[in-house]
């Protein structure tokens, strides 16, 4: 990418989203659309003019467009190639770029929360939302308490009886529940076997877990937000990660110490998480988890960059966030 103008005529590409990143842009003259994919149309977000800047959010992480940019007119702009700006940067004060780095994060965590909302149903038609999720839980696990049978296999509950109780004593949809059993099954956490005639076997694998989960996730959600501590859809990978290479760690020799905690490598992470679990984790990506104290700082030393991670922690919170972010986007199968 070489610095300098670049002229656009109407309806032009600048670059689409998804693509990779290697520049910002000055609009000199002209005007340039942002746009967004949505199904198989596009979205505008903003209409920018001369001496608006676009494309700068990927200096900061080298992450692909969020959004695509197209000349709406004959334009011109003036490329910044990222390998200049970088060095530029680097003459900052250490402050100032921190501040600079923590707003773009701000930027993209705000993007992503608006993507997440327009992908998501909205909560009038949403099959579960946050509230009818903590309820049906609490009731299956209720009747699963009060009313099921314990064995080997976990807690058979009485589908009668729980039917009973979501619709007559809760005055919750009985539909919803059926749903919710249906994806609690999808995830391994209740088992459904077809009795035949209509009827089915519905057995609870791991009561503990749901009953806290109803806990956990009421707790948050009646919190004031300014408490509240929120794992976004996108570190759910960034905390599997941690706990596999946790356990390697463990597996490998590694000593528990007395908080809890074991040394994972962040270097090897980064190196082998693309071979191990086929997505890649830098160690960078990390930061979001560090900013809001589920995870503790990052040490450097002779394995290279480590993290101590307690796995008892966070093994719940992948579950419970895991099951919030599976109820919240469900959406049934036509004819479902």
């Amino acid at each position: 990418m070489k610095a300098g103008p670049r002229e656009l005529e109407k309806g032009e590409l600048l670059f689409r989203e998804g693509d990779p990143s290697d520049a910002a842009y000055v609009i000199k003259s002209g005007r340039l659309s942002i746009t967004k994919s949505k199904g198989n149309s596009e979205i505008v977000l903003a209409e920018l003019g001369p001496g608006s800047m676009l494309g700068e959010m990927a200096f900061f992480d080298n992450k692909p467009r969020s959004a695509g940019a197209k000349a709406t007119t004959k334009s011109v702009v003036i490329a910044l190639p990222f390998k200049a700006l970088n060095a530029q940067f680097k003459t900052f004060p250490e402050w100032l770029k921190v501040m600079v780095k923590t707003i773009n994060q701000h930027l993209r965590d705000a993007n992503q929360r608006i993507k997440n909302a327009e992908k998501a149903p909205s909560e009038d038609d949403a099959v579960f939302d946050p509230y009818t999720i903590t309820r049906l839980i609490s009731i299956l696990t209720l009747v699963a308490h009060r009313f099921g049978t314990h064995s080997e296999e976990g807690w058979e509950v009485p589908t009668g009886t729980l039917r009973r109780h979501t619709i007559q004593i809760f005055q919750q949809p009985t539909n919803k529940m059926v749903k919710l059993n249906e994806v609690l099954s999808a995830m391994g956490y209740v088992e459904l076997t077809d009795l035949g005639e209509g009827r089915q076997k519905l057995v609870v694998k791991d009561l503990d877990l749901l009953s806290n989960f109803a806990m956990f996730y009421n707790e948050y959600l009646f919190k004031e937000e300014s408490k509240r501590t929120t794992i976004e859809e996108r570190e759910l990978p960034i905390l599997r990660a941690l706990k596999f290479y946790a356990n390697k760690s463990i597996a490998n020799g590694e000593q528990i110490r007395d908080d809890g905690k074991v040394s994972v490598s962040l270097t090897d992470m980064q190196n082998d998480s693309m071979k191990d679990l086929n997505y890649l984790v830098k160690v960078e990506a990390v930061d979001t988890l560090i900013d809001k104290g589920i995870c503790s700082e990052k040490l450097s030393g002779p394995k290279g960059i480590t993290m101590d991670v307690n796995v008892e922690e966070i093994t719940p919170l992948i579950d419970y966030w895991s099951i919030v972010y599976t109820l919240l986007n469900y959406a049934p199968t036509p004819g479902s």
